[in-house]
């Protein structure tokens, strides 16, 4: 289904903007493009490198932990991010990069097409944003904390993911669905990280 033309641009399409501008694909300057958004597109970016199933470089460990000093942030009520100069220069494009994030452009368009607003009020204002960052931060810390090569950081990241664009959209189904999966993540990664935790320790 097509966008209305007068309907505001999707997030797929802001980012996608943004990936075409010729300027630096930095996290700080995405945190600038997108203002009161960057939040939600903040944890949407750094937590779909671990949940699309593409080659990362290692570098999830990192995205994961600032996606937990950001919603840290979120939880004590702040409106705007801050992050350490060196984590605000992250580069964002390069090869690698730009391939995540075009994977990404993609997969959010077609999950707008299947989202319209449902229960908004339930995704705004201040107990909704700190509930919303207090799960951001668990599902971050769950994926952080989950055994390298396992892929049960898979999950919570993807749980974040949805939930992210649960925020945005206003469509509380979103919020409610990535929740879920973010908590079948966490169980995922006591259950079977646990397991595999053991099995390693018997075979050393």
């Amino acid at each position: 289904m097509a966008r209305p033309v007068d309907a505001p641009p999707g997030v797929s399409e802001l980012l996608e903007q943004w990936l075409g501008e010729d300027q630096r694909r930095t996290l700080g300057e995405l945190i600038d493009a997108f203002g009161e958004k960057s939040f939600a597109v903040v944890f949407i970016v750094l937590l779909s490198v671990p949940a699309l199933p593409l080659p990362t470089g290692g570098v999830t460990h990192v995205f994961e932990a600032i996606a937990m000093l950001v919603a840290v942030q979120l939880v004590v009520g702040r409106d705007s991010i801050w992050l350490p100069a060196r984590w605000k220069r992250l580069d964002l494009g390069g090869r690698k990069g730009e391939r995540l994030t075009q994977t990404l452009v993609r997969r959010l368009r077609w999950v707008e097409r299947l989202s319209r607003a449902r229960l908004p009020y339930l995704t705004r204002g201040r107990p909704a944003r700190a509930l919303y960052g207090t799960l951001v931060f668990v599902l971050s810390l769950t994926a952080f904390l989950a055994p390298p090569f396992s892929g049960l950081d898979t999950l919570p990241a993807l749980g974040v993911v949805i939930m992210s664009l649960g925020v945005l959209l206003a469509d509380f189904v979103f919020v409610a669905a990535g929740t879920l999966i973010g908590c079948l993540g966490v169980a995922a990664v006591i259950g079977l990280g646990g397991f595999i935790v053991q099995l390693l320790g018997d075979v050393v």
